[in-house]
């Protein structure tokens, strides 16, 4: 037999739960439960079923813990499984093809890419030095283009300056396409020193005896004078298409490709072009301010060319650094870099997006072992790693 503190508690719940239904009961005083009697039976409950106690303590300390939880849930990166992201792949033959963009390191790339074909045991060829470089081609010599490097026994890497020619579209095995990019305007810069530069003419005399040497003044003007006078050479109007020497202001040509709708600077749909063929053909795009990611996504993605990049390149460093440096390039202020960054909004657009994809290849690697800068890297003229802003 229950003890009677435990009766009357029973009686009170069974009279509580048929009141709250509205149902009535044989307690005369009043039809329904009073709100002062629901009050004692809840309190009653608690007390006999231990709800109180078990009752979770809402702190502060608990409520933040709980709102960082729902914030990092939410906010989560969805991060793709590496085989997503492999363009290597999706290529007909081991045939590397990295059509090099001028004035992003290339030359150091090459140089390495020339010593790991010994130790990784791949054929390496480059195209002939030309006295004209044709960057856009017909379609006709594209058919060739593809024609001779496909010709190459694999494994094998070919290099040259040119923009992404689809070998599919000539019934060739699509390769494994590479190429690295820089920021826009400390590329620009770049490439208006390179080809002013004393060293450039000798060597180009020397290939092509021929060749009429520039007129001087040309060669004097430098970089600043040319953006504040609103010199032709250094306006970047959007929409141009000039193609003479100098203009290679147009990153994004080397990745939308040889129609005429990939011409115009700074164009949107050249842009949207870029970017499709680079998340669609490119295995890595690397990118020359973040070497160490760089080398790191090729060893990863591209094993068979690349295993010991990264290893060979610290430990030459010295000697990669001497390479196509620019002594004769002096600095350039952030006030005329700010003027021509208002005109590359879409060259830059395109670079952050390279960017962006590079560390997310190596973000769906999950290895702990790779550290990404922690916030986007901003190109200024400070010195990183290497010292990019002479080359």
């Amino acid at each position: 037999m229950l003890p009677g503190s435990t009766r009357k508690w029973l009686d009170d719940l069974d009279f509580l739960c048929l009141v709250c239904w509205g149902i009535p009961t044989d307690r005369t005083e009043h039809a329904y439960a009073s709100a002062q009697e629901y009050k004692e039976a809840l309190e009653a409950i608690r007390r006999n079923t231990g709800a109180e106690r078990s009752k979770p303590q809402r702190t502060l300390e608990s409520e933040v813990t709980r709102s960082e939880e729902v914030y990092q849930e939410l906010h989560e990166e969805v991060l793709p499984d590496p085989w997503e992201l492999n363009n290597t792949a999706r290529a007909d033959v081991e045939l590397l093809f990295f059509n090099r963009v001028p004035k992003v390191g290339s030359q150091t790339f090459m140089e390495l890419l020339r010593r790991l074909a010994i130790r990784n045991q791949f054929g390496f060829h480059r195209d002939a030095v030309q006295r004209v470089e044709t960057i856009r081609l017909a379609p006709a010599d594209q058919q060739v283009l593809a024609s001779l490097v496909s010709a190459h026994t694999p494994p094998a890497s070919y290099i040259k300056h040119v923009c992404y020619t689809n070998f599919t579209r000539y019934g060739y095995p699509s390769p494994i396409y590479v190429n690295v990019v820089r920021d826009p305007v400390e590329r620009v810069i770049s490439w208006y020193y390179y080809v002013r530069a004393p060293w450039y003419y000798v060597e180009r005399k020397r290939a092509f005896p021929d060749l009429p040497l520039p007129d001087p003044a040309w060669l004097k003007k430098d970089f600043e004078t040319c953006v504040l006078s609103g010199d032709r050479e250094c306006r970047y109007l959007e929409g141009e298409t000039h193609e003479g020497i100098g203009d290679h202001r147009r990153q994004t040509l080397f990745f939308c490709g040889h129609d005429p709708q990939c011409t115009p600077f700074n164009s949107l749909e050249a842009l949207q072009r870029a970017k499709r063929v680079v998340e669609q053909q490119y295995a890595v795009v690397g990118v020359l301010e973040d070497m160490n990611s760089t080398l790191i996504a090729l060893e990863r993605y591209i094993p068979r060319f690349f295993t010991g990049a990264l290893r060979l390149y610290w430990e030459e460093l010295n000697k990669f650094n001497r390479i196509n440096r620019n002594a004769f390039k002096p600095p350039v202020s952030e006030t005329v870099k700010q003027i021509v960054r208002a005109n590359f909004t879409r060259e830059i657009e395109f670079y952050e997006f390279c960017k962006q994809r590079l560390h997310m290849q190596l973000k769906a690697l999950k290895d702990s072992s790779i550290t990404l800068p922690e916030s986007p890297v901003v190109v200024t003229n400070r010195r990183i790693e290497t010292n990019f802003n002479t080359l």
